[in-house]
């Protein structure tokens, strides 16, 4: 266990990397996020993806972590701070008075999807710029046995501090990987033996009638636009039936009704456990 250190000053330069945390989680961190809460820091240790810098503590949290403090790696420095120092650092009040500073680790999309087994469910995500939406996506991906989620270019920031929370870490432990713009989705699935369940209220399928072949990649677009239309035309389209005169579900609700349907299918595996 790393041994706590006092910081009693927010201009103390060891906290720089945690000062002014929502206007430098928009414009990125140089291959560094932050995660906070307890929940958050836990999952982040226990799946080992990715390394863990530094945590930052309020004094009055500090006191009943220590099973949490054990945890962290004795290179890992553990600072700890009163918290009216956290909330001038961070530029807002840390209510749950836990930080972390993780560094990104990413993916190469093609190798991510050939490391993974021969039997495999994949989550792919066209244009969701919603943090709240990618956080329950990462969740619902955990939670029913995907093992990876493939994200394009126009896809916001699943290590954005905002959607880790709402994932319940799940960010941390489902491996994933980005295309880059100009990259296609369908096309690198195709080619890594996916085939591909595009999910659409104009679906073509009935998600009750779906029997997922091997390798499948379900794939969602935004709330509101969906999928496009070019990408809808060269897939195979699944909706889920509602009640008449109602075709709209939020992302998080029809990526878990999808991945739970899947699920039961025969993909039971753990999320995150066949990481590249």
């Amino acid at each position: 266990m790393a041994g706590l250190i006092p910081v009693t000053t927010a201009d103390d330069p060891r906290l720089e990397p945690y000062r002014d945390i929502r206007e430098r989680d928009l414009v990125g961190r140089q291959g560094l996020f932050v995660a906070e809460g307890k929940v958050v820091i836990e999952k982040l240790l226990a799946a080992g993806r990715l390394p863990l810098r530094s945590v930052l503590l309020s004094e009055a949290k500090a006191r009943g972590l220590t099973a949490l403090t054990e945890r962290v790696p004795p290179q890992t420095p553990i600072y700890v701070a009163p918290q009216a120092v956290l909330d001038a650092v961070a530029g807002f009040a840390v209510h749950r008075g836990v930080l972390g500073l993780g560094e990104r680790r990413d993916l190469d999309p093609r190798e991510m999807l050939a490391a993974l087994p021969p039997r495999a469910l994949v989550v792919a995500l066209s244009g969701v710029a919603n943090h709240d939406n990618m956080g329950g996506v990462f969740r619902n991906a955990a939670a029913f046995g995907a093992q990876a989620v493939l994200l394009d270019a126009a896809c916001c920031d699943p290590l954005y501090r905002k959607a880790i929370r709402v994932s319940v870490g799940a960010a941390l432990t489902v491996p994933f990987a980005r295309l880059v713009r100009g990259e296609d989705l369908l096309e690198t699935l195709e080619q890594a033996g996916f085939e591909i369940l595009a999910l659409s209220p104009a679906g073509r399928e009935s998600l009750e009638q779906v029997r997922p072949a091997a390798r499948t990649a379900a794939v969602f677009g935004a709330e509101g636009p969906g999928l496009a239309p070019e990408l809808l035309a060269r897939a195979r389209t699944v909706r889920i039936a509602m009640a008449g005169g109602f075709d709209s579900l939020n992302l998080a609700t029809a990526s878990g009704l999808v991945l739970h349907h899947c699920h039961l299918m025969g993909f039971s595996q753990p999320g995150g456990q066949a990481a590249a």
